[in-house]
């Protein structure tokens, strides 16, 4: 792909901007719960290129904190990860973007929840289905701009012709009940940062 603008040869789509706004997740998750010393991120080693896991990584130990990655490659592998994660002395867990952790999203918040670990999500609609916090583009947005996508190019567009569409919002959600369920208070000031909160 020559770039988002002129994508060439006959690809277009919609970029989701996943690894670029982990970091961004990671900075929330930081602020969500201050003080905090270690940390751990939940990745996919089929998506999360190991560069980006090193600049994550890079870039909270500027900050004071130690970034465990617990990487998995199978659902069955994602709880004992996050098992070992909070055994390793996480307290706060960054659910890194992919599929696999999307797909199993409901048995990540519920782990984190048993283990009482405050973690974040890459959609704001994982904090509307219990997780602690979803920083992101709302799902139902992509959907609507891959719709328009596909009929153009049902229309005959071709999709060369077409840029390569990002999202234009992103929405923070913070679920206070389940804040209040696994006892971590989140801070005034993000709570008053949200965008949506659950209470």
């Amino acid at each position: 792909m020559r770039s988002l603008a002129q994508p060439g040869a006959n690809t277009t789509g919609i970029s989701i901007l996943a690894p670029e706004l982990d970091g961004k997740r990671q900075d929330i998750l930081m602020e969500a719960v201050p003080g905090a010393r270690r940390m751990a991120a939940l990745a996919d080693s089929h998506v999360t290129a190991p560069q980006q896991l090193q600049a994550l990584q890079d870039a909270v130990r500027g900050r004071g904190i130690e970034l465990s990655v617990f990487a998995v490659v199978r659902p069955e592998e994602i709880a004992p990860a996050i098992n070992d994660a909070k055994a390793a002395g996480a307290a706060a867990l960054n659910v890194l973007a992919s599929p696999l952790l999307f797909v199993n999203s409901r048995s990540i918040i519920e782990r984190a929840a048993a283990l009482r670990l405050p973690a974040i999500y890459q959609w704001p609609e994982t904090a509307e289905g219990g997780g602690l916090i979803g920083y992101g583009p709302r799902i139902t947005q992509i959907f609507r701009q891959a719709a328009r996508l596909a009929v153009k190019v049902l229309r005959g567009a071709k999709p060369a012709d077409l840029p390569v569409e990002q999202p234009t919002r992103f929405e923070l959600v913070i679920n206070l009940q389940t804040a209040k369920a696994i006892g971590h208070e989140v801070p005034a000031g993000l709570v008053l940062r949200a965008d949506k909160v659950i209470e």
